[in-house]
């Protein structure tokens, strides 16, 4: 029997000829089960099954989840033929080495200021294996130096057209934009009130693109995506964890459709099958790894361990939110906090990560001296407190989880707090990744994570543990009555 597999664009494709049978057997092969289904009416009422399926049953799935589906295809009985629709892409790259930007120097205020721009080893294997896979991610450790990869990338490909750089936030916009002037490149940024088009480079965020798509559609501006995305060869997904929103999935898979280079960078790789899956989907397999311990071991970024401090709890809660909301609120437990970070800082620049403004300002009214950073705050305003605590010595920075996290470049961090960093794998590990950066006068990190004995805090530790024993991280645990 024959089948014939349509490959539509770069990364869409339609599997024709295939019996019902064999096509529901792809269907359950890509349906993935939504955690979030348990909070959706519509799962409450029985009107949904919860679950997401990447290959729908009249046969559209995505090239790269092809290979899932093939074995049951074949198995099937069927015999696959090729219609490649796709345009023809002649895109050759030579390898670059270590020395590709030796012409360029460090800036000012770089610990390195007026060297040579040196790759180190493993950031010229991490490019070079991009150019040799057209599609595909990499989960490359935070503190690695990925916008310097992003730029190599960027030179590679400017002589067949454009590159679009995505990344999560406008201060990684602002610190991926120096890298690539560094290096003297054409770039632009795209975000907010800076539009610079016409460049070689674009780097922007996925919510401003999101906004020339809504702005488009409403007849608010002639620009549309299609019109942004014209000559571009090349996107490159930075924080790629991020890509699973649904918003930058549809970007990527409809909107860049013809793009022939998906590159993504991220460290941490979702857990979640229908995660991992969605990553696929849009940008390719993971090709690689770099682990922050083997970059530790290397000597390349900052030693670290991981002291848990579980405050004892006497009331109980019946829901997650309640309990979050009294352990990130409560007076008694608040100042018992503010005390340990007071005293924490005493030993170098403290970073407290918190999951909620209202948390972060009660922290800051107990320390006056502490500064406070959110989504509120204007980017260069921010950029102002994180050369506060670059340059200081006993500085303290109280950060929301959303803001900090991901992408923030803070190497003098002598010491980070998580206060209730839950059970997401990617969020506890990116934190983190913000506190193991070197710096001249740091080699090593201490990490507070404040947990409680209430009933879902700790659950989520314990899935917390699981982290730092996979990420090799050491740590210890030391129970408080702070009543």
């Amino acid at each position: 029997m024959k089948c014939k597999i349509v490959l539509k664009d770069e990364v869409n494709c339609k599997i024709e000829g295939l019996d019902i049978e064999t096509r529901r057997e792809c269907e359950k092969e890509l349906k993935f089960f939504m955690p979030h289904a348990f909070h959706v009416p519509a799962y409450k009422l029985g009107r949904w099954d919860g679950c997401t399926s990447y290959f729908t049953v009249g046969g559209v799935t995505y090239i790269n989840l092809l290979h899932r589906v093939l074995p049951i295809i074949v198995a099937a009985g069927y015999e696959p033929e090729i219609d490649d629709l796709r345009g023809h892409h002649d895109l050759a790259f030579t390898e670059i080495s270590t020395t590709s930007f030796a012409n360029q120097v460090w800036p000012e205020k770089h610990q390195m200021a007026g060297e040579s721009i040196m790759l180190r080893d493993y950031q010229v294997d991490i490019v070079n294996k991009f150019l040799e896979t057209p599609h595909c991610l990499q989960e490359i450790a935070t503190g690695a130096g990925k916008t310097l990869v992003t730029a190599a990338l960027s030179e590679r490909v400017e002589k067949y057209g454009r590159s679009i750089v995505i990344v999560p936030n406008k201060d990684l916009v602002r610190q991926t934009h120096e890298d690539y002037k560094n290096l003297g490149l054409d770039v632009g940024v795209y975000y907010g009130d800076k539009k610079e088009l016409g460049k070689t480079h674009t780097i922007c965020t996925w919510q401003s693109l999101n906004s020339i798509k809504k702005r488009f559609r409403d007849g608010l501006q002639d620009l549309g995506l299609q019109e942004f995305a014209e000559d571009v060869v090349c996107v490159i997904v930075d924080e790629v964890h991020q890509a699973k929103a649904d918003v930058l999935k549809e970007m990527l898979t409809k909107d860049f459709h013809n793009v022939p280079l998906r590159w993504g960078l991220t460290g941490t790789i979702p857990k979640a099958e229908h995660e991992k899956a969605s990553l696929q989907a849009c940008l390719g397999e993971v090709v690689n790894k770099l682990s922050t311990s083997t970059l530790q071991d290397e000597g390349i970024l900052s030693k670290c361990n991981v002291n848990i401090v579980q405050m004892k709890e006497i009331t109980e809660y019946h829901n997650y939110q309640s309990e979050l909301s009294f352990l990130t609120t409560d007076t008694d437990r608040m100042d018992y906090i503010s005390g340990l970070i007071k005293k924490i800082s005493e030993s170098g620049n403290t970073l407290v990560l918190v999951d909620r403004i209202k948390s972060g300002k009660q922290i800051c009214k107990n320390l006056p001296e502490a500064s406070f950073v959110s989504g509120e705050m204007k980017t260069l305003k921010r950029k102002d407190h994180y050369d506060e605590i670059n340059e200081g010595t006993n500085e303290i920075v109280v950060a929301t989880y959303g803001v900090a996290a991901v992408g923030i470049n803070i190497p003098r961090i002598f010491n980070m707090v998580l206060l209730e960093p839950g059970k997401s794998f990617v969020r506890v590990i990116q934190s983190i990744g913000r506190g193991v950066r070197k710096a001249s006068d740091k080699d090593h990190v201490e990490i507070w994570d404040i947990a409680s004995t209430a009933k879902y805090s700790k659950r989520h530790l314990r899935e917390r543990k699981k982290f730092y024993k996979e990420a090799e991280f050491p740590y210890t645990i030391e129970k408080v009555d702070y009543k």
